[in-house]
């Protein structure tokens, strides 16, 4: 298979799709995979198409010809596009109804993907008519053709650009009115295959709809509107695809409507569209009465769609509130899915009105809210026979976590207070069920941490009843009343008399098997964490709880969170009470670790033979045992570090190669470096030379990252500034090896992340002394390359260090005046090269989002070198754009270029330089 030839194709699709011996089919794959690369595929791939010898072969050429229009049209000269469309066409036109559906995907992908880059094809929407709609059997794929055409404008792998968008949607314009026509013709008639053509018709409209090709005027009463909503207004006669098909269309009616409303225009037609959707209900009333569940979805989706379409119409008009009663009816159906689908609106309508903060509008929704709560409390109910605790990672504790997120979001429109006594009194109410009991606690809790702390009246009563329930009740109900417990922290600190009680009920559950220690451990986290002062007396037992860790049933991400809220509260101990304890609950953690290093055990992922088991637990107590003290005075935990430095030092070395375990201990040294700041001295000589000589073996870029702690916290010490600069010379070189290997700097974003927040950290605490070091023109041409880099965090560490650099050249730099000079030298020098690095990548590589970095960049080079050189700068790197696409259109006309060149240079603000760049850049996606 060295050469390519139809046959020769045939073997391999034959090979791949047939073959029963894995590794011909591999192989297979691969060659095939090659033979799609290659300029040849073009002319096989149409031969391939022609011949229709089997159902693999032509599956496999009409992806190949897709594929080819859209990543490697450039490789076909300009005078071969015709013959290519012709080609496509043709075979569109062959299509029958024995032909698969992937097949006329593919095939009418292709054909839209022409249509949109050929330059020179000026009216393809006629031409497409024109060839194939009189021929019954090429309405199908015509229909299918013109439903992907408007889809793909936007497709990132085009990369059209703004201005051929542009065009393309003033063909498609012009084109819409005929192709309305053509469509309404397509519906009424009676001579094709009734149920694919209606199918085929409505999601072509759908996708005409999305992109506001039609006028307003045709949209509401033409016959595929009306095809639309008759189809659902009679459920029972209506099949499931059309259906779907029915309901995407009236969304996409609804949107287009409302992404217009405010015209007058819309606004005449408006009332005729809503009322038509409110004749629904009956619809959506008989598919819950035949249990249909996918088309009581659909009827859902219509009417959130309506409110959503017209939430402005919501706020301002009182009549428009029936939408929202229709989509609470669907709320208040028996199945969770279906009010699922409506929680994206409530979030959009609590945003809404707490952006307004207007106490009158909020009234209006309050009771709309309280049906609301009302209903996702009886979603929200287990099953009445269920045992035990609800599993995690099941759909309805998904769906409890989503209703959790809900609730806190819009609680604020009825009032906290008053969501909570809503569900107290349904606690009092006779004969209630465990699971409705549970429930009620449930809403509770996620509206609890918002209730005022003086609150007398209710919370004392759930408290009470909740300290002296029985082991008798159901296991989630206690479960919830402790989570509950948990959010109520802030109360409990108001009222500390129930604290001791409310510490021994806890510590009884913690010590539980039946799986109330989770809730337990995270309630008594909370109230560590908003009772630190009241806590302080309980500290031996807190110690105690520190010890016993592994005797009670949690998980250790449980455990951590509890050694955390103990931390808290050892923060707040006077200072000799403060070292004996941490230093003992510290060796609780490091005691099983050096067990650890003496044994031979395999390392378990997670369990107690797991090394990250006991760092990651010793890396919550420093992180969160802060106590404040001056830099004059011994901080009550160097002692502790120094001690603990000898085992920490040979887990890195023991574990070297596991990268896992060497990130979570950087971890634990960040914030035990951190913690103590310089009074860590005494570590700073053996931990560089350790992280230099393993980062050269390992390559870890959590090394690095230590490294710029220890720059950040000790640079500013003279006597130490030397000694980080020959660690960042030992870092370099494995680092530019690393990165100059084929793909290293996509396969080691993390190295490039983590080695530039270094080199800033440099600059900001001893900017002078690597700019006069022999160091900085290596790291900063090794950033030029990197600015393409298309990783968020390591493309902003990289823009980071472009900024910290160029902030030292700015006239306005008194602090280290010294350091101007050398700046300017290497802007003047590099200048140019940045600049088109920073474009090349802005147009080709960097996601739209990443811009305002590269805005600041080139604001801060302007400042260092003057409008004057950059200038010629911008008019280099935008020459070296492309002033064509490969369909053969103008990406961006020289006054564009003018304009973006110009608007950067005048521009006051970084802000003003990324809207330009937002706005240039698209022109070329």
């Amino acid at each position: 298979m060295d050469t390519y030839s139809v046959d020769i194709v045939y073997q391999a699709i034959s090979a791949l799709f047939q073959g029963n011996n894995p590794k011909e089919q591999e192989k297979a794959n691969k060659w095939l995979q090659d033979f799609q690369k290659s300029i040849y595929s073009w002319t096989i791939a149409d031969e391939l198409l022609h011949q229709k010898r089997d159902l693999h072969a032509n599956y496999f050429a009409a992806q190949t010809m897709r594929n080819k229009i859209q990543n490697s049209f450039s490789e076909l000269p300009p005078h071969t596009h015709e013959s290519l469309r012709d080609s496509l066409i043709t075979h569109i036109g062959q299509i029958d109804e024995q032909t698969d559906n992937v097949i006329v995907t593919q095939l009418s992908l292709a054909v839209a993907d022409l249509a949109l880059l050929m330059a020179t094809w000026q009216e393809p929407i006629s031409d497409l008519l024109k060839a194939l709609a009189p021929h019954p059997a090429a309405i199908w794929p015509l229909l299918e053709v013109l439903k992907v055409l408007p889809e793909e404008i936007d497709s990132r792998f085009l990369r059209l650009g703004a201005n051929r968008r542009e065009q393309v949607h003033k063909q498609l314009d012009a084109s819409a009115e005929c192709v309305l026509e053509f469509l309404c013709m397509c519906v009424q008639r009676e001579d094709l295959d009734q149920q694919r053509i209606w199918n085929a018709t409505l999601r072509t409209y759908s996708a005409w709809l999305v992109i506001n090709a039609f006028p307003l005027s045709h949209i509401c009463d033409n016959a595929l509107s009306q095809l639309a909503f008759r189809l659902l207004s009679q459920p029972a006669e209506t099949s499931g695809k059309l259906h779907d098909n029915a309901s995407e269309c009236v969304c996409a009616l609804l949107s287009c409507m409302g992404s217009r409303s405010g015209s007058p225009e819309v606004e005449s037609q408006v009332g005729r569209v809503f009322e038509a959707v409110c004749q629904l209900e009956a619809a959506y009333h008989l598919s819950v009465a035949h249990e249909d569940t996918d088309k009581t979805i659909n009827y859902c989706g219509i009417f959130t769609t309506l409110c959503d379409a017209f939430s402005f119409d919501i706020l301002e008009q009182q009549h428009a509130m029936k939408g929202l009663d229709l989509v609470l009816l669907c709320v208040g159906h028996f199945d969770y899915e279906v009010a699922e689908i409506t929680f994206h609106l409530w979030y959009k309508l609590s945003e809404d009105l707490f952006q307004r903060y207007d106490d009158k509008l909020t009234a209006r929704f309050r009771p709309h809210i309280e049906r609301l709560i009302s209903a996702l409390y009886r979603h929200a109910q287990m099953e009445s026979d269920h045992d035990g605790l609800i599993e995690e990672n099941n759909n309805f504790y998904d769906f409890r976590r989503k209703v959790s997120d809900l609730l806190k979001d819009v609680a604020f429109i009825v009032g906290s207070n008053a969501c909570f006594k809503q569900m107290y009194i349904i606690l009092q109410a006779p004969n209630t069920t465990w699971e409705s009991t549970e429930a009620a606690l449930f809403v509770m809790q996620n509206v609890a941490k918002n209730i005022l702390p003086e609150e007398n009246e209710v919370i004392p009563k759930v408290v009470e009843a909740i300290l002296s329930m029985s082991e008798q009740t159901h296991i989630a109900v206690r479960y919830t009343s402790i989570m509950l417990i948990g959010e109520l922290c802030e109360w409990i600190e108001n009222h500390s008399n129930l604290l001791e009680a409310v510490l021994n009920f806890l510590l009884y559950a913690l010590q539980q098997k039946n799986g109330l220690a989770p809730a337990a451990a995270i309630a008594l986290t909370s109230i560590c964490s908003a009772c630190r002062q009241n806590m302080i007396c309980h500290i031996s037992g807190l110690v105690e709880i520190a010890r016993s860790l592994d005797s009670f049933q949690i998980n250790n991400d449980v455990a951590i969170g509890l050694l955390k809220g103990i931390s808290l509260i050892l923060t707040k101990l006077p200072r000799e009470q403060l070292q004996p304890a941490l230093r003992e609950i510290v060796s609780f953690q490091l005691q099983p670790l050096a067990q650890l290093l003496e044994s031979q055990a395999p390392v378990e992922k997670g369990e107690r033979s797991d090394p990250v088991y006991w760092i990651d637990r010793a890396c919550a107590i420093i992180r969160h045992t802060n106590p404040d003290v001056p830099d004059s005075v011994e901080h009550p935990t160097v002692a502790i570090l120094n001690d603990a430095w000898p085992l920490i030092s040979r887990v890195l070395d023991k574990y070297q190669s596991d990268l896992r375990i060497m990130e979570r201990t950087c971890r634990l040294l960040r914030y035990a470096v951190r913690m103590v700041r310089k009074q860590a001295v005494l570590l700073v000589e053996p931990l560089i030379k350790q992280i230099v000589v393993l980062y050269a073996v390992q390559h870890h870029s959590c090394f690095l990252y230590v490294g710029s702690i220890l720059v950040d916290e000790f640079a500013k010490s003279n006597e130490c500034i030397s000694g980080l600069l020959e660690m960042l010379q030992a870092f370099i070189e494995p680092t530019f090896g690393l990165l100059q290997l084929e793909n290293g700097l996509r396969n080691n974003p993390d190295t490039v992340d983590d080695f530039f927040r270094l080199a800033s950290r440099y600059l900001d605490c001893c900017p002078l002394q690597l700019l006069q070091s022999s160091l900085i023109t290596p790291i900063f041409q090794c950033a030029l390359i990197a600015c393409s880099l298309d990783h968020r965090e390591a493309n902003s560490s990289v823009m980071k260090f472009f900024i910290n650099l160029l902030t030292w050249g700015r006239s306005s730099n008194h602090r280290h005046a010294e350091c101007r000079p050398l700046v300017v030298e290497l802007a003047t020098q590099h200048g140019s090269a940045l600049v088109m690095n920073l474009i090349q990548a802005s147009v080709f590589q960097l996601h739209s989002y990443m811009l305002a970095d590269v805005a600041e960049v080139l604001s801060e080079l302007k400042h260092v070198v003057g409008n004057a050189q950059m200038e010629p700068f911008l008019a280099n790197a935008l020459d070296s754009l492309p002033k064509k696409n490969s369909g053969g259109y103008v990406t961006a006309t020289q006054q564009q270029l003018e304009e973006f060149s110009t608007t950067v240079l005048r521009a006051d603000t970084t802000k003003a330089v990324t809207q330009a760049l937002k706005t240039f850049t698209r022109l070329f996606r």
